[in-house]
């Protein structure tokens, strides 16, 4: 999928902290839990709690938030469509990996077993 130049702008532009208390809401009011939530993220992005804690105090752009993480080798087996999105046709890199996030935080709140998010 080609996305426009305003979009993949607007990707980058977005704070992880105010998304990451979105995502939190939407797993919680599934049943999962916040240590599940990083620990998805821990597996994308190589972060771990107080890199996650430091990221949403300094407010931090999504385009600094990837620039900084190491993704995750297998993060490539993540699929399917998100936001309207098919993620492996997604031309931008950056979106791409926000898309890759998006997904695996819908799978979470979808009750998937950490096994299967997490790609093992």
């Amino acid at each position: 999928m080609i996305t426009t130049p305003e979009h993949n702008a607007r990707m980058a532009q977005i704070k992880f902290s105010k998304v990451y208390p979105l995502y939190l809401n939407k797993i919680l009011k599934k049943g999962r839990n916040k240590d599940e939530l990083n620990q998805v993220i821990h597996w994308l992005t190589g972060f771990d709690d107080k890199i996650i804690e430091s990221l949403i105090a300094e407010d931090v752009l999504f385009e600094t938030f990837f620039e900084r993480a190491t993704l995750n080798p297998k993060a490539n087996l993540i699929t399917g469509v998100i936001c309207g999105y098919r993620i492996e046709d997604i031309d931008n890199s950056l979106t791409k990996k926000v898309r890759y996030l998006d997904k695996l935080v819908d799978e979470l709140a979808k009750g998937k077993k950490m096994e299967k998010i997490l790609r093992s």
